[in-house]
């Protein structure tokens, strides 16, 4: 670890084919007492920036069905900007698949990046009832 706290690593290029689809700052509120942000707090995030792709396909409501992957790779501390980029991987009859990963720059030396998690993650286009409802052709 480095005097920081973030665990030293070789500077990482963003994702060139994925989008940009949520950037955050975690406040000292979302950490423990070390410090770290909680990995709850972190999949709450993936959750919320893994559904942004999804929502133009479900074109409705549509719920988190299952969280195929979930890596933790480096933790991510308070103060630290993360940028989540999401790439679709599958389009079923009723569900969407997506791959999120998660890049941590810290706040003073922004520009330098650690990939953070990553995460597969399929949502499921639902009706007022709740149950799964086909997903409207393009």
């Amino acid at each position: 670890m480095t005097n920081s706290g973030q665990a030293s690593t070789t500077k990482v290029m963003l994702p060139t084919d994925k989008e940009l689809v949520l950037k955050v700052i975690p406040m000292p509120a979302d950490s423990n007492a070390n410090g770290d942000i909680f990995g709850g707090w972190v999949m709450a995030q993936v959750d919320l920036a893994g559904s942004v792709i999804p929502a133009r396909y479900a074109q409705g409501r549509m719920a988190t069905v299952a969280v195929n992957e979930f890596v933790f790779k480096q933790p991510v501390r308070v103060g630290d900007i993360l940028s989540f980029y999401a790439s679709l991987t599958r389009i079923g009859r009723t569900s969407v698949t997506v791959q999120v990963e998660v890049y941590a720059e810290q706040f003073r030396t922004q520009g330098t990046y650690v990939k953070v998690t990553e995460a597969s993650l399929t949502y499921v286009a639902i009706d007022d009832n709740g149950r799964p409802r086909p997903i409207p052709k393009p």
